[in-house]
């Protein structure tokens, strides 16, 4: 029997963007290096390697938010204990608003994703630092 998906990945989105906030790349741009807001980068690492990611943020993969955000996950990873608002972004946005949206619903805030993501940031003149790729 073939599968029957009731939900698709543009409603997902749409409800996403409802519920989260969207940073405009502009205005990303005066929040880069503040200390009370962590860029949170979701991408893979090969993405990383390849394109660099914005200066100062953190590297966590989509696939390990919510363990690495819950406190009582044996992956639990301090930064997102800490008092700062959360900046999520990807490559353009879409795994952004999910992952954002994902946050919030558990309890982490202030949470925001870079709306057009990693592209829209360069795109915008964003600062870029290399990323060493992982041997």
């Amino acid at each position: 029997m073939a599968q029957r998906i009731v939900k698709g990945i543009r409603q997902l989105l749409d409800e996403a963007n409802a519920a989260v906030t969207t940073v405009p790349p502009e205005a990303a741009l005066a929040l880069a290096g503040r200390a009370d807001v962590l860029f949170v980068d979701l991408r893979d690492p090969r993405e990383l390697a390849r394109e660099g990611k914005i200066p100062g943020a953190f590297h966590c993969p989509r696939g390990v938010l919510e363990f690495w955000i819950d406190p009582e996950s044996p992956y639990a990873r301090p930064v997102f204990q800490e008092a700062r608002s959360f900046l999520f972004y990807c490559a353009s946005g879409w795994r952004s608003a999910l992952a954002a949206k994902a946050a919030q619903e558990m309890g982490l805030a202030p949470v925001a994703h870079l709306g057009g993501g990693f592209t829209a940031w360069k795109a915008a003149g964003g600062a870029v630092e290399p990323v060493p790729a992982r041997g």
